[in-house]
């Protein structure tokens, strides 16, 4: 049975939950909005550590590594974060009241995909990206924190989950027990 504290701001979940969101969101959100400001003319990389980190103000209507619905991309991707968010929501609230690895795994990714969503929503241009890494020539995509977030919550969940289903290590052909 679900409570009405499944969201609250205190207990374990909640205070590993909350302040994760917040912070990545409010820092994704400062980051686009200085990335704007301060970094134009856009695709002018700005070196950071050589060439290896720059910074590049890009604008992706799309979703990551350039996926596109076409016509429909911003509508869609809208419409798909927002589901997204949703299910975040779900599993947040199935999330144990001790489950503070889970929950901060689903504030980085919920964080992430609102970041992205309120760009979608806020301007016509897309996406805000302008993290750039990569060796000369050859460039990962260019990202931004919201990105950052949601790839680490993801591999958090990954990890977490990995664990939680391995389970301890059991021999049933083996004549010897250990005895507590």
């Amino acid at each position: 049975m679900e409570s009405s504290h499944d969201f609250a701001l205190s207990g374990a979940k909640g205070l590993a939950f909350w302040p994760t969101f917040v912070v990545v969101f409010l820092f994704d959100f400062g980051t686009k909005r200085w990335a704007e400001d301060f970094l134009p003319p856009m695709y002018t990389p700005h070196e950071i550590l050589g060439n290896a980190v720059r910074l590049t103000l890009a604008y992706n209507k799309n979703a990551a590594m350039g996926l596109s619905l076409g016509a429909y991309s911003r509508v869609g991707f809208t419409l798909i974060a927002a589901a997204v968010l949703v299910v975040l929501g779900v599993l947040y609230r199935r999330t144990p009241a001790a489950g503070t690895g889970s929950a901060t795994a689903l504030a980085l990714v919920a964080a992430g995909a609102l970041g992205n969503l309120t760009d979608r929503v806020m301007f016509a241009h897309g996406v805000v990206d302008f993290i750039d890494i990569g060796v000369g020539n050859v460039r990962f995509y260019t990202f931004n924190v919201a990105d950052a977030a949601i790839t680490c919550g993801a591999i958090l969940l990954g990890v977490l989950l990995m664990r939680r289903n391995r389970g301890p290590e059991t021999s049933s052909g083996s004549a010897h027990t250990a005895q507590p």
